[in-house]
């Protein structure tokens, strides 16, 4: 099987990854899964569009990540992982779109607004 490609965006993280037959281990930035997120709900997190198609153990899984903090680079790895899998087989894409895996999640952080504190709190009102 040749080498396939995605891209997954979350926040700001954006996830490259490249797919290959394998023993089914996963490298984040030339790094372990298990030492690049510490916890197991982020490891858990990457590793459920694949436990959804049942392929945990057939492929191999290359991923660059950057920006943002380890919660969007876990979705975005996850959003690029199942987009790669239905270009595996098309037969993956009702499964993981009902889990919501396929749905790119569009939230962002509001920017700040020039004359108040954050991106909608005020200065305190004083009447008098």
């Amino acid at each position: 099987m040749e080498q396939l490609n995605a891209i997954g965006r979350r926040k700001t993280s954006v996830a490259r990854i490249y797919l290959t037959s394998g023993k089914g281990e996963i490298k984040v930035n030339r790094r372990s899964l298990e030492n690049y997120f510490p916890s197991e709900v982020l490891r858990m997190i990457v590793q459920q569009p694949l436990h959804q198609a049942e392929v945990a153990e057939h492929y191999s899984i290359q991923v660059n990540v950057r920006g943002g903090g380890l919660k969007g680079q876990a979705e975005a790895i996850r959003l690029a992982i199942a987009r790669v899998l239905c270009q595996v087989n098309v037969e993956y894409r009702p499964g993981l779109k009902q889990a919501g895996y396929l749905t790119r999640d569009p939230r962002m952080v509001e920017r700040k607004k020039y004359g108040r504190r954050k991106a909608r709190k005020k200065f305190q009102f004083s009447k008098r």
